[in-house]
Order: structure tokens, then sequence, then C-alpha cells
């Protein structure tokens, strides 16, 4: 079988098909093998605890889903205790996504995991920034920037970066994220949106929530292709991975990995069966998985 393995963001994966956080847990090993991911992101935790939004959460949208689950967290101190050790029991290297209301917490959060053997942080950046009002991260190159900047200023860790599609100028985000000293960046995260029953009522209880599946992967390829021609740090690609032809879209527009979130809710196999799929056709076409991408980014870009 082919070599799938690579080096992306300061780790090393065995493949490059890994789930979104908020969409895996370890229940997950009931029902495929989750040593083949490449790699374990736990679903996103808070500094302290948090219950998130009341049901109902989610809502089925446009082919997608909308939800509207508000990060609920038993808190870092538990989660280091509890779960951490779980899931480091596992091959695959973990990548622990983390969110916070302001950049101080998110770097307090940062200095916390520098002395555990988390193999790298997930910033999650599509939380609002209530010292900017209630902006989101992401939406802004300035905001972003403080996040990283500060975590980088206090551990060595890799920092991965979970972008919003809802930014304005995602490659200019991208961009501040890099210079503050990111590793890589994952473009992104679920779309703010709104869902309405028959009687005109909102089918969630936050009113409002995060679009996610199919109906955001156009969205996805044009932030993917913004970025990877703004940084030289590696593109995950996240939004409406379900099939392996989403895989090499998201490879052609310049993703060296991608995220699977909405799939795996759908079919909890659909990250083993993209992992054999694209297997399968590196082989077939006896090439590698580098030459790979880079044959459907040239033909995508013409370069």
């Amino acid at each position: 079988m082919a070599d799938l393995s690579l080096t992306l963001g300061g780790i090393a994966l065995p493949c490059p098909v890994l789930p979104a956080s908020g969409t895996f847990g370890l229940q997950h090993a009931r029902v495929f093998d989750i040593d083949r991911l490449g790699a374990l992101v736990p679903k996103t935790i808070t500094p302290g605890a948090r219950t998130g939004h009341p049901a109902p959460r989610l809502a089925e949208a446009a082919g997608g889903i909308l939800n509207a689950i508000g990060i609920p967290s038993d808190g870092v101190e538990a989660f280091i205790r509890d779960v951490l050790p779980l899931y480091k029991a596992h091959r695959p290297p973990v990548i622990v996504s983390v969110s916070a209301d302001t950049a101080a917490e998110f770097a307090d959060m940062a200095a916390r995991f520098s002395g555990t053997d988390a193999d790298g942080l997930e910033l999650n950046l599509s939380c609002p920034n209530l010292e900017a009002g209630g902006r989101i991260f992401a939406a802004d190159p300035r905001d972003a920037e403080a996040v990283v900047a500060g975590c980088r200023a206090v551990t060595t860790k890799p920092l991965w970066c979970k972008l919003t599609p809802a930014a304005t100028a995602p490659g200019a985000v991208a961009a501040a994220c890099e210079a503050a000293g990111a590793d890589a960046l994952i473009a992104g995260n679920t779309m703010p949106a709104m869902v309405l029953d028959k009687n005109g009522a909102p089918r969630v209880s936050n009113r409002t929530g995060g679009l996610s599946g199919p109906p955001l992967k156009p969205v996805g390829l044009r932030i993917v292709d913004d970025m990877a021609g703004r940084v030289a740090i590696p593109v995950i690609g996240c939004g409406g991975v379900m099939t392996l032809s989403d895989v090499r879209d998201y490879f052609a527009a310049g993703a060296s990995a991608v995220a699977v979130g909405t799939g795996t809710l759908a079919r909890p196999s659909t990250m083993v069966r993209l992992i054999d799929g694209l297997a399968a056709e590196i082989d077939a076409r006896g090439t590698t998985l580098a030459a790979f991408r880079e044959a459907l980014r040239v033909a995508a870009t013409g370069r």
C-alpha cells in the first residue's frame, strides 16, 4: 500500500486525513481503527467548565448540518487529567483544540499544555473575541495575530490555527497567523447561518449556528486556494469533505491534508474509506503522495 505519511506543521502524520474537532471522539474506536487516522483531534476545550447551548443543537440544512453546540467543556485541568491520557494511548499524534474569550486566556492554555505530552495545539480562532466586542478572532488579521503571538511566546509546541470561512480577507488572516508563528492552518470552520421550521421559528435553541457539510465545499476551496497562495506553511482543507473526489479537489486548491467533520457524522467510517481510496489511487498511478498533490495543484493553477 502507498506510503501516505507526511510531516505537516511540525508534526509527523501517518496520513493526510484527520478529524475536524467537534466531530470525533474515542467512541469511534468501536466503529473503525482510529490508529489509522492522520491525527486525533478531540473536541475543542475551554479554560473552565461550560455547559454549551441547550437542545435542540442540531438541524439538517441545505444538504448539510446546522449546529449550535456552544462548545461544552469540562475545562483544561479535567481534560489533562482524565481525557488526554486516553487519547495518548493511541498511535496517531494528538492535536488538542483550544478556545478562549481573550488572547491572554489562549496564551494561558498554551502555557498549560506545554507541560503535557500533547503533540500540538489547534487554536480555534472561530470563537468571539470579547475584548473586541464579540468579533470572531479569525475575522480580523490583528486579532488572530495577537492570539498566535501570545501562544508562540509561551510554548514550543506546534500551533495550528483553525480559521473561519466568514473572514472577508482569509489570505490576510492566514498571513498574519504565519507571521506570528503558526505552523499550519486549518481552513476552515462552520459558516454562521440560520434555519427556520415551517412556522418560521429557529430550529436550534441559540437561533443561529454554524453550517457545515457539502454546502461549504466551494467556500472552503476558495479559501484554501487564497491561503495557499499567501503562506508557506501548510494548509489543511476542511469543509464538505465526503468523498475521494473532495480530497482531490482540496489538494488541487493547495491543501496538504484534509479534515473531515460532517462526513464522519453522516457515516462514521468516512475517514478510513478516504484513506483506503487515496492509497489505492496513488498505487494505481505509481506515484507518491507529494507528487500526487503537486500534479493536482499544477493542473489547477497551470504552474
